[in-house]
């Protein structure tokens, strides 16, 4: 039954699948709470709130017997770093340069988990994309997918770390896989690429330095003490995946929806900073990006503006000072201060 299970999945789009026990992670509370305790979810209180959930998956759905974890992966076929260089030009996070991942991946669940309804009667599933409290990393490795390396994310041997994951929890009981160990040995490339310095420790996340929590999940104005150290990311981050050496054994990614749209790989900062709000949901419309809202991501383009060092973008960032929106335009302030420091 696994191994057909592990076929179809296969076939589905899935490049490596494994299976774990709910329980299969016992110290999940304990790190889960540290993690807490210390501050370092910042105002992602909703990991606070729903700590039994998140901490315990066998708590989430007492009649799961078997976790089923699946990688999809997502591999660019360009250098993300490039466009770092290009400082009057945005840089997005790969994952979400297309097609929102969560809408592709749960349909690709959906289609297995009909499957082993359809083999197993009286089977019963649940399907988790990154949006229920599901810690998937542990738990994949768990399934032995790969180990959370020490920028905390999933990688693999066979798959380096462009992938995202998909949970089936299941009360059919499978065969568990053995859990994988981490194999980072002394390298430490995703530690010391950090702009930020979001990483406290090897293993551990301070996401209140992190950028992608900064330029995602964070509101209101960012600490002064940041803003200079984002750089030209307005939508996450992903220096610390890109430098990861096992991505030599990434998995190339097979759907098409995940490749960079044009107006997506490096956007003009200028272009992007004259979006109001029906522009912005029109552009992001199908993205990831959207979640965010025009605000938040507006507020974002302006702090790279800020960096750009290039003064002819005090005139795209200056209508902004009168934004609605406070974050805004005081970060388009910000940055017309930055701008003039440089001005001949």
């Amino acid at each position: 039954m696994k191994d057909r299970l592990v076929a179809f999945a296969q076939e589905a789009g899935f490049v490596k699948v494994g299976v774990c026990r709910p329980d299969a992670v016992p110290e999940l509370p304990e790190r889960l709470a540290a993690f807490v305790e210390a501050g370092f979810h910042g105002q992602m209180e909703w990991m606070a709130e729903r700590m039994p959930w998140r901490g315990n998956p066998a708590a989430l759905w007492p009649a799961a017997q078997s976790v089923i974890m699946l990688a999809e992966p997502y591999t660019p076929d360009h250098d993300p770093m490039a466009v770092l260089e290009r400082r009057d030009r945005a840089a997005i996070s790969v994952y979400a340069q297309n097609r929102d991942y969560h809408d592709i991946v749960k349909k690709r669940l959906k289609r297995v988990g009909r499957w082993l309804i359809d083999a197993v009667p009286g089977a019963e599933i649940k399907v988790f994309v990154d949006t229920a409290p599901v810690m998937e990393k542990p738990l994949a490795q768990a399934a032995g997918l790969g180990w959370q390396g020490k920028h905390t994310n999933l990688l693999g041997r066979d798959l380096g770390n462009w992938f995202f994951l998909g949970a089936i929890f299941t009360t059919v009981a499978l065969t568990p896989d053995e859990p994988e160990i981490s194999h980072c040995g002394s390298c430490t490339a995703c530690l010391d690429i950090c702009p930020t310095a979001a990483f406290p420790a090897p293993y551990q996340l301070d996401a209140r330095r992190c950028i992608s929590y900064l330029t995602i999940e964070h509101k209101g104005p960012v600490d002064d003490e940041l803003r200079g150290l984002i750089g030209n990311h307005i939508y996450g981050c992903d220096d610390c995946l890109a430098v990861c050496p096992w991505n030599k054994f990434a998995v190339g990614g097979r759907d098409v929806r995940y490749a960079a749209r044009d107006d997506l790989l490096a956007p003009p900062l200028a272009e992007l900073a004259a979006l109001d709000d029906a522009g912005f949901r029109a552009r992001f419309s199908g993205s990831p990006i959207k979640r965010i809202g025009r605000d938040r991501f507006v507020r974002n383009v302006a702090y790279a503006i800020g960096n750009s060092g290039d003064p002819h973008l005090i005139a795209a960032v200056s209508p902004l000072v009168d934004d609605p929106d406070p974050a805004v335009a005081d970060a388009a302030r910000w940055a017309i201060l930055r701008l003039q420091e440089v001005s001949p």
